[in-house]
């Protein structure tokens, strides 16, 4: 199935759609960014990625994007795609004032992830931001899977566990809390961290390299991977999924599968 692009209204194949050269979207990674799950054809949180770009918009100065034409044309992409489309919608604002959703595969993922530490300066500026300016979080898995790893854990110049490139991070501790770092780290206000902390008792938690390799059980969240646990942190291994990671990944998948009901009955 070929995948479709919808730049400022016009549904065209991804392969022959362009952004000028001149947007400074490209020349200069200004502009913002949604990355939207969508289960066989219908998307999830939609609403929730759409809060947040506009968010990311205000931040940014860009201009005030129009919400109800973005979920129109949202929809209709999915729509024209066809297929039991199981994916991934894409929706971009650029500084040159360009509006580009498009739709992916889903990428690959495996049941587990091996995580290597990658020192990382979050740039404060951008906090409450899903920005294009996304190099050094590529660079950071480019790096691990350098040295043999599946992914990046992002961790400051003191040794503050932040989170993954694409993904937040929770971890359980010994005495068996599942813990994820605070927003105030100027980690990304994800939507599937905020759903795993709307379904499940989380503690935000300040933590060192040493208090997640020392913890039971570690897991990585996003719209992509959903609840996908961690197997190695370095020279730390874990045991394999948990406990409580599976009831986190059981309580999402029930969560999901609710929300996608609901929104196909409308």
């Amino acid at each position: 199935m070929t995948e479709l692009a919808c730049l400022d209204g016009r549904i065209a194949p991804s392969a022959e759609t362009y952004v000028p050269a001149t947007d400074e979207g490209l020349l200069r990674g200004d502009g913002a960014f949604e990355v939207v799950r969508v289960y066989d054809g219908v998307p999830f949180a939609l609403d929730a990625h759409l809060d947040r770009i506009e968010n990311s918009a205000a931040n940014l100065r860009l201009p005030d994007p129009p919400r109800e034409r973005l979920e129109s044309e949202a929809l209709a992409l999915i729509a024209q795609r066809g297929g039991p489309f199981d994916g991934v919608l894409r929706i971009v604002l650029t500084r040159g004032g360009r509006r580009l959703l498009l739709t992916e595969p889903l990428p690959p993922t495996a049941d587990t992830v091996r995580l290597a530490l990658v020192t990382y300066s979050p740039s404060r500026i951008l906090d409450g931001v899903k920005s294009l300016s996304y190099a050094g979080n590529m660079l950071a898995g480019r790096i691990a899977r350098e040295r043999g790893f599946d992914e990046a854990l992002l961790v400051t110049p003191h040794g503050r566990v932040l989170e993954a490139p694409t993904s937040s991070i929770f971890w359980v501790d010994q005495a068996g809390a599942l813990c994820t770092p605070p927003l105030d780290e100027h980690i990304l206000a994800s939507i599937t961290r905020d759903r795993v902390m709307r379904l499940l008792d989380v503690e935000e938690r300040p933590a060192t390299v040493a208090d997640v390799q020392d913890g039971a059980e570690a897991v990585l969240a996003s719209t992509t991977r959903e609840v996908q646990p961690v197997v190695v942190i370095e020279e730390r291994e874990f045991p394999g999924p948990g406990e409580r990671t599976r009831d986190a990944a059981q309580a999402l998948r029930r969560h999901i599968e609710d929300e996608l009901r609901t929104v196909s009955a409308r």
